[in-house]
Parts: C-alpha cells; structure tokens; sequence
C-alpha cells in the first residue's frame, strides 16, 4: 500500500492491517528458516509495509500532519 492509501484508512484498520502484516511476517520467517518459502522477497517487502504503517501511526500521535496541514511546520 501507498501510504496515502494508508492514511485514508481509519484507525481502527491501520492497526488490523499492521497485526496481519506482523503475523504474515512471522509466518514467512518460519517458513524461510525450514527453506520451504517460494519468495524470499516476500519478506522485505512486508517489513517496508510495516514500517510505513508504523510511521503513520507515530505522525498520528505527534500530531505531525495536523500541523503541517496547518503550514505550522517548515520544511528545512
């Protein structure tokens, strides 16, 4: 997902999607230590994903993108 994609998403959904990408991730790492996954690739690219969640998260709580909206923040 894009993460304005992301950021269209509710809370609520966010959080859903993370704990299923967190999951899938943990299944794969498994699957990657017993040399039974197809695409190791797979892996990096679910962890990218999760890391754009989580960084939405945190903007969330900082309230980072309340106050760019409102030109409070300078981009240096």
């Amino acid at each position: 997902m894009k993460p304005r994609e992301i950021r269209d998403l509710t809370k609520d959904e966010i959080l859903v999607r993370k704990e299923e990408l967190e999951r899938e991730v943990f299944n794969l790492k498994i699957r990657q230590a017993t040399k039974q996954i197809d695409n190791p690739l797979r892996i990096r690219v679910l962890r990218r994903e999760l890391a754009r969640i989580t960084t939405i998260l945190a903007e969330d709580e900082s309230n980072v993108r309340k106050l760019a909206s409102k030109g409070e923040i300078n981009n240096a």
